[in-house]
């Protein structure tokens, strides 16, 4: 192939590795070269471990050699975001403080790329305590969108979604409490694929103590990928179980075959205002499922403001408990004024508040589930209006209010703890546009297959490779 190798598909490279067309040094080499060459002016790789990548590209070739039975992602360069364990490396959050804080074992997404045969290239950007829906830190600095630089690439795995849309890597580790792989694959022209909650396991060692609650029962760990196979590879490698997770569920990647599954399509259901492209990507996107034989039918489902609402007062209300006094004392100026902000809108979190919040949780999934006994999928926008302009979350109340109107749908799916995916369907005005389809939960196939649909029925939105 012609095809330089940094613009090769996971799926590709661990093809042509296993069956000797080309070694995991070349795939590993053409990565670190193309970090060379192109994080400099986007800053989205901030730790680069070149002598140990191309020691383990090595010994991946060695074993092909040997005949040993090989992972699915044996040899495929990969990066991992700096707020998860990788032994021997800080674990930084973005977060000057925390520039010593070396982990001593993997985390266990980590463990399980490298169990799978995943080449770990280096580590990208995140804000500090990975908070924020745009990447920068005193730390790391910004990561820019290689699109267009005034927008933001995302947050808070906004430097995996840039590694990944710009040849980097192959697949690159993320994860979303509430939209954070999501909303970075939307605004770089990516996919982005958010488990469902249980799926693939967590936990950091280096942390102090156990995660606050809300973030047990919401974040997840996944993938950003420039294309939908290769988001379903990343996953069949992340989701093996791992006794450090209590939370972890080892439930099968493939459920039963649908025909013709129903698609519900929504735009605006809470009436936040939906922009006229993205409403445009939604009716494309619903026009390709239906020539693609799924039932698709316009109904809004159940709660969308209600549980985004819910998200943010449980959420954001326990960070003023457990992560405030952290910000205030080892928080960059930007971390501070998005976290002030943020508090602005959060209701004080009592005794009462908490147990109304996690009960009312179980209302409204189960009003997601009966829904989507006949609607097994939902369409819907990823963000209401495409990539927002840089710094929205620092300027005032008013600018963070339009910030979470526009996440209604990240925030709400992730209070409910579905899996969903953002894929896109296109650019506009020099910005990639794209839908988010959300399934039942632990049918990730679902939402894979209706997102392979659309990826290949809209080609033209290609990643910006070419930065």
């Amino acid at each position: 192939m012609d095809t330089p190798l940094w613009r090769w598909s996971a799926t590709q490279l661990a093809t042509a590795i296993r069956t000797r067309q080309i070694t995991s040094r070349e795939a590993v080499s053409a990565s670190l070269d193309r970090i060379a060459a192109i994080n400099p002016d986007v800053n989205a790789v901030v730790s680069v471990q070149a002598e140990e990548a191309l020691a383990a590209a090595d010994l991946a070739d060695r074993m092909v050699a040997a005949g040993t039975t090989l992972g699915p992602l044996h040899g495929v360069p990969v990066t991992t975001k700096v707020n998860v364990d990788q032994r021997g490396l800080p674990t930084t959050n973005g977060v000057v403080a925390f520039k010593d804080n070396i982990a001593k074992d993997d985390a266990p997404v980590v463990a399980n790329l490298r169990r799978a045969g995943a080449v770990i290239i280096g580590r990208t950007n995140t804000p500090a305590f990975s908070m924020r829906w745009f990447t920068d830190n005193d730390l790391h600095g910004r990561t820019l969108n290689p699109w267009r630089p005034d927008r933001t690439p995302g947050g808070s795995s906004g430097g995996a979604a840039v590694a990944a849309a710009t040849g980097m890597c192959a697949i690159a580790h993320g994860n979303d409490g509430g939209g954070s792989i999501r909303y970075p694959a939307y605004c770089t022209g990516t996919v982005g694929l958010r488990p469902s909650f249980g799926r693939v396991p967590a936990f950091n060692g280096t942390a102090p103590g156990e995660r606050q609650l809300s973030l047990q029962l919401i974040s997840v760990q996944g993938a950003i990928t420039r294309n939908v196979e290769d988001a379903r590879l990343a996953l069949a490698a992340m989701a093996a179980p791992d006794p450090r997770d209590p939370w972890h569920v080892a439930m099968p990647l493939e459920g039963p075959r649908l025909d013709h599954p129903g698609v519900a399509v929504c735009l605006d259901p809470a009436g936040v205002g939906i922009a006229p492209e993205v409403e445009a990507a939604v009716r494309k996107a619903a026009a390709i499922l239906h020539q693609a034989g799924y039932e698709v039918t316009w109904r809004d489902p159940p709660d969308v403001a209600a549980a985004a609402g819910a998200w943010n007062d449980l959420a954001q209300g326990e960070s003023r408990v457990t992560l405030a006094a952290q910000v205030e004392q080892h928080g960059d100026a930007l971390a501070r004024r998005a976290f002030a902000l943020m508090m602005n809108r959060t209701p004080e979190l009592d005794v009462a508040g908490l147990i109304r919040l996690l009960s009312v949780r179980a209302t409204y999934l189960r009003r997601w589930q009966i829904f989507m006994q006949e609607h097994p999928l939902v369409l819907c926008p990823v963000a209401m209006e495409t990539a927002l302009p840089y710094g929205v979350d620092l300027e005032s109340d008013a600018s963070v209010d339009r910030l979470y109107r526009s996440h209604i749908f990240l925030f709400a799916t992730a209070f409910l703890g579905l899996p969903s995916i953002s894929v896109p369907t296109g650019v506009h005005e020099g910005i990639p546009i794209g839908v988010q389809i959300v399934g039942p939960r632990f049918r990730e196939d679902l939402v894979l297959d209706a997102a392979t649909a659309i990826e290949h029925a809209a080609a033209q939105a290609a990643p910006s490779l070419s930065t």
